[in-house]
């Protein structure tokens, strides 16, 4: 029986939207993860150097963020295994090596900038870093260990709840419609300039993340999933993908119409939220604050469990949030440990936080291809999927071209970011 039967039998409208209240989860603590320190550096910076102009874009990328998110949704709940699983028995223990070893790297270099981000949220409120950065640590330990999928699920959505807060950030920023319509989905794009290609290749790689893809599929199956939730499970990644293109557009607001305005620089979230203090007040600036830190904590949750899950299911430990610490000793302790040496790191002082955030968004851009390669290839593949699950040609099409794109612009960003790490040419 699926989740969602299991959970209600009523028919009619309520028992539609029960059915999907038992579904819902994965997706959207996945795509507001998505919207982590490095996401929403790079969109303050997309509205401090250019205003409305990269609105646009974040609209547009809904599209490829929903197609890859719902194959990992389609793997999940027709097979019941998780992405790593699923490499390791398919393609053997050397491909799932490179799936692994790629996405471990990525991941610890992700999980250093939520913690910078936590760290930066720190002198926003005029907090010591080292006591914010280690209360983030315990904090994320502490849900890991809460005994339940179903909780833990729980606290990382109401965390999503707090990222809502750029909203009425942006709000607070008093943008005029016309101005955002005007400039920021019907203007000219300066696609001359140097700096903001840099920035539209950015944007674009901050997306799709490798992790993103073995969460959702991990935690689809960890909270038992099965093919009848999948409609359920794909409007779930639906309303996340364009709630957390939303809130990008609403940090790109709030930017565009304070700092660019202003001509104010940004080296990153913190610094863009204390920036907004003299602009539009001190109530926006712990509004974007408090989101910051919502986003960091989210983002080291998502990161941290995905390591977890993906080891787990490649080389077949006991890998469940309902399992207990002493039943998953190896589960809980990867995760606990890469909570543990990401905190470490951001605490080493005087560490270059911003140009490690620039370094780990170019080491996506050559990370990304082999994570895509692996899921289309599952997604076409005959015998894991039947036919009419597996990608059609016209999906293979939209899917190919948007992975195409999305890959060649990291690449080239990530060749430039090392050749110019200033992002000048």
């Amino acid at each position: 029986m699926s989740l969602a039967s299991a959970t209600s039998s009523r028919r009619g409208p309520w028992g539609t939207v029960l059915r999907f209240l038992a579904v819902v989860g994965p997706g959207l603590i996945v795509a507001f993860a998505d919207t982590e320190a490095g996401s929403i550096t790079t969109a303050a910076t997309s509205g401090a150097q250019f205003g409305m102009k990269l609105v646009l874009l974040q609209l547009l990328l809904i599209v490829p963020l929903f197609i890859v998110q719902e194959m990992t949704v389609r793997l999940g709940t027709a097979t019941g295994k998780g992405h790593a699983r699923l490499i390791r028995e398919r393609y053997g223990l050397g491909w799932a090596w490179v799936s692994l070893g790629t996405m471990l790297a990525t991941n610890v270099a992700a999980l250093v900038t939520e913690f910078a981000g936590i760290a930066g949220a720190a002198a926003i409120f005029g907090i010591n870093p080292d006591l914010l950065v280690g209360a983030a640590a315990l904090l994320l330990i502490g849900v890991i260990t809460s005994g339940t999928y179903k909780r833990a699920e729980y606290i990382a959505l109401a965390l999503c709840l707090l990222e809502l807060l750029f909203v009425p950030a942006a709000f607070a920023a008093h943008p005029g419609l016309h101005t955002i319509v005007r400039q920021g989905i019907f203007g000219s794009q300066p696609l001359g300039n140097n700096a903001y290609l840099l920035l539209i290749a950015s944007n674009i790689g901050a997306v799709i993340m490798p992790w993103m893809i073995f969460y959702q599929q991990s935690a689809t199956v960890d909270k038992g999933l099965g093919l009848p939730d999948l409609r359920f499970a794909r409007i779930d990644t639906a309303i996340g993908a364009i709630a957390t293109q939303i809130i990008m557009c609403a940090i790109i607001v709030t930017t565009g119409a304070t700092l660019y305005v202003e001509h104010v620089p940004v080296s990153d979230a913190a610094h863009a939220a204390l920036s907004l203090v003299p602009l539009i007040g001190p109530m926006a600036e712990i509004a974007f604050g408090i989101a910051l830190v919502g986003a960091s904590l989210l983002g080291a949750f998502v990161v941290s469990l995905a390591t977890a899950w993906a080891f787990g299911e490649a080389f077949d430990w006991p890998c469940s949030l309902n399992h207990s610490c002493f039943k998953a000793k190896r589960f809980y302790g990867l995760y606990a440990a890469c909570v543990v040496v990401a905190a470490g790191i951001v605490l080493v002082p005087h560490l270059p936080l911003v140009q490690i955030t620039i370094n780990v968004e170019a080491f996506n851009g050559f990370v990304l291809p082999i994570v895509l390669g692996f899921l289309l290839v599952m997604v076409n593949d005959k015998n894991i999927l039947p036919k009419s699950l597996r990608n059609n040609v016209f999906s293979n099409v939209i899917a190919l071209g948007l992975s195409g794109i999305v890959i060649a612009l990291g690449i080239w960003m990530a060749v430039i970011t090392l050749i110019h790490p200033t992002g000048t040419s």
